[in-house]
């Protein structure tokens, strides 16, 4: 499954970099790219596990940068 997330508060390319290298650890995720000039998350996960990977996404964003929030 493939979606589009809209980031509110990503402050630097630099964070958005680390997100993406962070999220494409998380067991399921197929693909990521986390954009900070269009403050958007594109994420390709398993489609069975989407919720749970996406529980662990968020974790993942709060550890990197505590101000940024997905809009889910």
């Amino acid at each position: 499954m493939r979606k589009v997330f809209k980031l509110e508060d990503l402050d630097c390319a630099n964070c958005a970099a680390k997100m993406e290298r962070s999220i494409a650890k998380i067991d399921g995720v197929t693909s990521v790219v986390v954009s900070f000039m269009s403050q958007k998350m594109t994420i390709e996960a398993d489609e069975t596990r989407f919720d749970a990977i996406m529980k662990e996404v968020v974790k993942t964003c709060k550890k990197v940068e505590p101000d940024c929030r997905i809009i889910l």
